[in-house]
């Protein structure tokens, strides 16, 4: 909602406000599609022997229709509506930076202890 807000002031300051609006909905695209996935992952997950082709199905009809809605208010709302793709775009940038700066945090400290430890294993 901070982001939405802040890139809609942001164009509203540049004089094309409804870039900003449209790059709030793009923003709530973004958003719905993150909250899909966890939805997806949870409910098929949960099965007995769960199927990597049930996800990528899912993932993949999800992602085409975010996609075509995206696309559709870009078209119909041109130029301004471009504002709904950078929306998305930037939404899906923060949500990959956001799990995979921790991931990597991790594997680094455990590659540092585990240097650390090899490192005390050699000299003993």
């Amino acid at each position: 909602m901070v982001l939405a807000g802040l890139g809609t002031l942001g164009a509203a300051l540049l004089g094309h406000v409804m870039v900003g609006v449209f790059f709030g909905i793009g923003l709530g695209l973004g958003l719905i599609n993150a909250v899909l996935v966890r939805r997806s992952v949870t409910k098929i997950t949960a099965k007995e022997h769960p199927l990597k082709s049930a996800m990528a199905l899912n993932s993949a009809a999800r992602l085409m229709v975010l996609s075509v809605i995206g696309l559709a208010i870009a078209f119909v709302f041109r130029p301004q509506g471009l504002g709904v793709v950078f929306g998305m775009a930037l939404f899906q940038m923060l949500l990959v930076f956001s799990t995979t700066l921790p991931v990597a945090r991790k594997l680094r400290s455990g590659a540092a202890t585990q240097g650390r430890d090899g490192a005390e294993g050699d000299a003993s």
